[in-house]
């Protein structure tokens, strides 16, 4: 019933449509058009040059068809001087390609029949022609040559343009592109239209603050001009990938209601030397021209990288970054252009963009501690059907270390785990296996483990756990499993800090390495023997040794020097792998020897605290064979320690 009435609705429209326009109307709107191909647009005709080519092709092959059709087949030059003398031909016209005769038809009219023939050097031809009385005439050759030239030469062209913009058109007009490679490509984003503000934004308070202060310039300027004070001309948001620094931007932009350059720096770079200089002239003039407004660069490293370190030639990137500094320098602040870049590789940055008068402000958007964890997952899950029994406070102080987007991503893989379960809300259970994923990986459930290796497993699990229960300072075990997860987890102990830590101890660094070289001495103990599966953790609990001694100064030779320098704070320690090394082969050797000594000294000290509690390792092993998962409150009952709780 419901199909009918909207068949009849969709027929009584059509019959307006129609009836409007068969009277002339002008406000029908446009006129329907159920032909593709139709040359109609918008109720007129729209003649583009394009349908004189294609009138033009589809004459000339139709001109070439009927003339092929009034030829007769080809015969041979004996036959076709057979016909003449017959009588059967009685008119000749001769071309340089074919000589052709007009023959009788049966009625005894001529024109008739046509014959051609393909000319031979015969010099009695014409003498044959004139014995017996047969008109002939010579045929120009221009006309034929012209259609010629315009079938071989002219077509293929025509052919090939209609290609090019074809082609270039379905690549995203690359064609007017080159045409236009010294335009910015900036995206101007009008008040309203970023969708982000500052409510949007948590876990980064002070970073808020003070762009705050750079969107009340932009509404009151008067109010920082009366004093003399200028707002900085440009402010350089720092920080870890994922923290959020694209989306302050953006909330700026949504804040002051101005509009909004977006660019990335990549975008300024191209094969062309003089290309992206060419683009950051542009982009500024557009800037000047719609202040007050916000010129955001993205990714500032890929061309403000340092100049001493470029080999000296005609470089792309120098140039750009030249005329980019030139750019700061060149306008005023009062204006109200204000630039806003991110970066979360500050070290590479060239020292005359960093300079006061360019980027005046540096703002460090770091990772959330356990409030701002907090504020962000009730931010991002603000349109998720949570249970009434979830706890995001437990949530963030099970994330320390994780930033916006992790967190966005938590919340989301809840949800959809939630979904993949049957259930309507999301329970505290999809958020804690949602942390576990994103942590270790996915859960293996279909792994198969011979009972051996499964057993190895799970005495391997209880010697990380036991030790960091009898360890001081060790952060709490949350749970232990031996549920493969990941690519080659076949088991993990999940540790919970009790609270955020920024500094840690010399004794609480070698307990970190102790509950590391736990599972290992826990397979000394039961078996007398070792297995490759503390082959990660060997190279976490190597890493902190050596950190200990070539970046914290905590050897007995080197007690306070620091060999190395400083990693990039925001990218981790990827960087400092691929440094120099800036101290003797000597000193290499003392480094070796003393990441050995503590590694080996920190392993005997496990294996025995093991021992000592041997009895507690084979009733937690054996209850974790059975179970396969133990939380927090059965193991601290298990060992007769009670329950850490975060503060």
């Amino acid at each position: 019933m419901k199909d009918n009435e909207d068949d009849n609705r969709l027929q009584a429209n059509k019959k307006k449509d129609d009836d409007c326009w068969n009277k002339k109307g002008k406000d029908c709107g446009p006129q329907r058009n159920d032909n593709p191909f139709s040359f109609f647009k918008g109720g007129k005709f729209k003649f583009s040059a394009w349908y004189f080519f294609i009138a033009l092709l589809i004459l000339m092959f139709l001109n070439t068809f009927l003339a092929q059709q009034r030829m007769a087949s080809t015969v041979s030059f004996s036959e076709f001087k057979q016909l003449v003398r017959d009588g059967q031909i009685t008119q000749v016209q001769l071309s340089p390609d074919f000589y052709y005769g007009r023959g009788t038809s049966a009625d005894g009219e001529s024109g008739g029949i046509t014959y051609r023939t393909v000319p031979v050097e015969d010099p009695g031809f014409i003498p044959l022609l004139d014995e017996e009385g047969i008109s002939y005439s010579a045929v120009s050759q221009r006309g034929t040559n012209m259609l010629s030239t315009l079938i071989s030469w002219i077509l293929p062209l025509v052919l090939l343009i209609f290609v090019w913009r074809l082609m270039f058109k379905r690549m995203g007009n690359m064609g007017s592109d080159v045409m236009t490679f010294g335009k910015n490509r900036s995206q101007i984003v009008a008040e309203g239209q970023t969708g982000v503000t500052f409510a949007d934004v948590a876990g980064a308070d002070e970073a808020k603050e003070e762009l705050e202060e750079v969107v009340d310039f932009l509404k009151n300027p008067r109010k920082y001009t009366v004093i003399g004070g200028k707002v900085p001309k440009g402010v350089l948001l720092v920080g870890s990938p994922g923290t959020g620094k694209t989306l302050l931007a953006r909330a700026v932009a949504g804040n002051a209601g101005v509009p909004f350059f977006r660019m990335s720096g990549a975008d300024f770079v191209e094969m062309f030397v003089g290309v992206g200089a060419a683009r950051v002239r542009d982009l500024f003039k557009q800037a000047r021209e719609k202040a007050p407004c916000i010129v955001f660069i993205d990714e500032l490293d890929a061309i403000g990288k340092s100049r001493l370190q470029v080999a000296a030639g005609n470089d792309e990137r120098e140039q750009t970054l030249n005329q980019l500094l030139v750019e700061m320098d060149g306008f005023d602040a009062t204006t109200g252009v204000i630039i806003l870049a991110a970066t979360n590789r500050p070290e590479v940055l060239d020292p005359a963009l960093l300079r006061p008068g360019r980027f005046d402000r540096q703002i460090v958007v770091d990772k959330p501690d356990l409030e701002g964890r907090e504020a962000i997952l009730k931010i991002h899950s603000k349109d998720v059907k949570l249970a009434k029994t979830v706890n995001l406070r437990e949530i963030a102080k099970a994330t320390p270390g994780f930033v916006g987007a992790d967190l966005a991503n938590v919340i989301n893989e809840a949800a959809l785990l939630a979904v993949r379960s049957g259930r309507t809300e999301v329970l505290q259970e999809d958020l804690q296996e949602a942390i576990e994923k994103a942590v270790a990986g996915l859960k293996k459930k279909n792994r198969l483990i011979n009972p051996k290796e499964r057993e190895i497993v799970a005495y391997h699990e209880t010697g990380h756990a036991l030790t960091a229960a009898f360890t001081e300072g060790a952060d709490p075990v949350q749970k232990i499993t031996i549920v493969p997860r990941g690519i080659g987890a076949l088991g993990y102990t999940m540790q919970t800090p009790v609270e955020d830590r920024y500094l840690m101890t010399e004794e609480e660094l070698l307990g970190k390495i102790d509950v590391l070289l736990g599972g290992r001495a826990a397979e000394k103990v039961k078996y007398g023997s070792i297995s490759t599966g503390a082959a990660n953790d060997l190279s976490r609990a190597t890493d902190i040794a050596r950190k200990m001694v070539t970046d914290y100064g905590m050897s007995d030779k080197f007690h306070n020097v620091a060999l190395t320098k400083q990693a990039n704070p925001f990218l981790g320690d990827t960087g400092q792998a691929m440094m120099s090394r800036e101290y003797s082969e000597d000193t290499q050797t003392y480094v070796d020897q003393e990441i050995a000594r503590i590694v080996a000294q920190r392993y005997d000290r496990v294996v025995k605290l093991l021992e000592s509690k041997q009895d507690t390792l084979e009733a937690v092993a054996q209850r974790l064979l059975e179970k396969e998962t133990l939380e927090a409150a059965e193991f601290a009952s298990m060992t007769g320690l009670k329950e850490k709780q975060a503060l």
